[in-house]
C-alpha cells in the first residue's frame, strides 16, 4: 500500500451532507485519526484536507512567527477561523461544515484528488476547468518547480 494520497475518487454527499473518505486513504491518516479541512485561497475554490500528523509540523512553525508580524498573525487568525478539524464516523464518512462546502461549490458530487501529503475536495466541473488548462508543457514546468 502507498504511504501517499494518490489518485482521484468521485463520491456524492449523502442526504446528511456527509462524504465517504476512501478506505485506502483512511489507512494513511495515522494517529490521531483526524483531518484538518482548510479552504483554498485565490481563484481555485476547493478544500485542502490534511491529516493531523501532517499539519502538526506545519503548525509548529507558527511558534517561530514574531508577535510583531501583524500580517502573519492576521493570516493565521483568518485561516484558523475558517478551517476545521474533524474525524470520520464508523463508516468512514466526514461531515464538513456547510460554510466550507459552499466555499468549494460542493452540493452533491465531490471529487477527492490526492496531493501526496493529503487530498483536496473539488467540484468536478471546477476541477475539469483547472485540469484542462494544464498541458504537458505546463506539467513539465511544474515538475521542475517542485524538484521532480
Amino acid at each position: 500500500m502507498s504511504q501517499y494520497f494518490c489518485g482521484k475518487y468521485l463520491h456524492n454527499l449523502d442526504p446528511k451532507r456527509r462524504l465517504t473518505v476512501p478506505s485506502e486513504w483512511r489507512a494513511l491518516v495515522g494517529q490521531p485519526e483526524q483531518f484538518f479541512v482548510i479552504p483554498s485561497v485565490g481563484d481555485d475554490r476547493h478544500l485542502y484536507v490534511y491529516p493531523a500528523r501532517v499539519m502538526g509540523p506545519k503548525l509548529r512553525n507558527i511558534h517561530n512567527l514574531s508577535m510583531a508580524d501583524a500580517q502573519g498573525r492576521t493570516y493565521l487568525r483568518i485561516m484558523g477561523s475558517r478551517s476545521e478539524m474533524l474525524g470520520w464516523d464508523t463508516q468512514g464518512r466526514i461531515r464538513v461544515r456547510d460554510e466550507l462546502l459552499a466555499h468549494a461549490g460542493l452540493s452533491s458530487e465531490v471529487l477527492l484528488v490526492g496531493n501526496f501529503e493529503g487530498f483536496e475536495l473539488w467540484n468536478p466541473k471546477a476541477w475539469e476547468a483547472v485540469a484542462s488548462k494544464m498541458d504537458d508543457r505546463g506539467l513539465l514546468d511544474a515538475s521542475k518547480y517542485v524538484g521532480v
